[in-house]
């Protein structure tokens, strides 16, 4: 396998396939599910300083070729978290812990107490969550203005030497603009995308007119993938960070599709509640088409920036 793995800066991944943040919980929920020890890493669910029970149901609908869900960032706080990493080291699969804030100071707190865990070695770096559609404080309100991203970023990086993703929105008219914001704020790796911003409409009658129960949250599931790679494609021509793509992904077809728009690895999300194993049967097929091509290394097939810019 050691010809799958994949340097993001800063950050190495066993592989280029790992699962997205809140589609695999803290990891341990999948190993029932798939060979832990096969994955590029993890992305946990995403992470605030004190636990969170989340919005009131409902929370999910399904949508045409996709899924809509208000979960709400519903987790077991930091230090419920920790308690969980050493089970995880045995499986020496990088964890990424997704974080997120209502504010600078909690995101700031947040990022400083996962830093100080000095034994919890398997801790391969922070994603930071500022693009959640889902919340009502924080979240998709960080990732949406360049300049309140990159003092984010800047305050969160100052609190940490650990490698540091920055989640983008696609809810913007710019994504290029806020992934040179994020780069400018001392960001390492940049991770697109989160959640589509949409809702789901349930008409009934009620004393002869129609009325409706509204569900709004995030749009996962391939209805996104053509938004998540233009988006990967945008943050790939502005900036120089390595990019990991996310959106849509179920088959190794849709990975080589991110990997020639810009990105260096994926996250699989809501085609893992579809097949739980899909992850490990993607490293598995993306192996065999290596071997295949007689490609000695993944990283050998990453595409050059001079060829985005002729």
């Amino acid at each position: 396998m050691k010809k799958m793995k994949v340097n993001l800066g800063p950050l190495q991944l066993n592989n280029p396939i790992a699962l997205a943040s809140g589609t695999c919980g803290y990891g341990l929920e999948m190993a029932g599910f798939l060979e832990i020890e096969h994955l590029g890493g993890i992305f946990t669910k995403g992470l605030t300083y004190r636990p969170s029970a989340g919005n009131p149901p409902e929370r999910i609908a399904e949508a045409p070729m996709g899924m809509i869900n208000r979960i709400g960032l519903q987790n077991v706080g930091v230090e419920e978290f920790l308690k969980k990493l050493p089970r995880l080291a045995r499986y020496e699969v990088p964890i990424i812990a997704n974080v997120a804030g209502a504010t600078v100071l909690e995101y700031c707190r947040l990022v400083e107490r996962l830093s100080g865990e000095k034994d919890h070695k398997n801790l391969a770096g922070l994603e930071l969550n500022v693009s959640c559609p889902n919340v009502e404080h924080g979240g998709m309100g960080f990732g949406t203005d360049p300049h309140v991203l990159e003092r984010l970023v800047s305050l969160v990086r100052a609190e940490t030497r650990l490698p540091l993703i920055v989640k983008l929105t696609p809810n913007v008219t710019d994504v290029g603009e806020l992934a040179r914001a994020a780069e400018a704020g001392g960001a390492d790796v940049l991770s697109a995308i989160n959640t589509v911003t949409a809702l789901s409409v349930r008409p009934r009658m009620l004393k002869g007119k129609i009325i409706a129960d509204f569900l709004r949250g995030g749009l996962s599931g391939p209805a996104i993938k053509p938004i998540a790679l233009r988006c990967v494609h945008e943050a790939f021509r502005a900036t120089k960070l390595p990019i990991i793509g996310i959106g849509g992904i179920t088959s190794l077809e849709d990975v080589l599709e991110f990997i020639a728009a810009g990105a260096s690895a994926v996250q699989i999300g809501t085609a893992s509640l579809v097949n739980p194993g899909i992850a490990c049967e993607l490293v598995k097929e993306l192996e065999a088409w290596l071997v295949q091509r007689k490609i000695e290394r993944f990283e050998d097939i990453l595409p050059m920036r001079e060829v985005f810019e002729k």
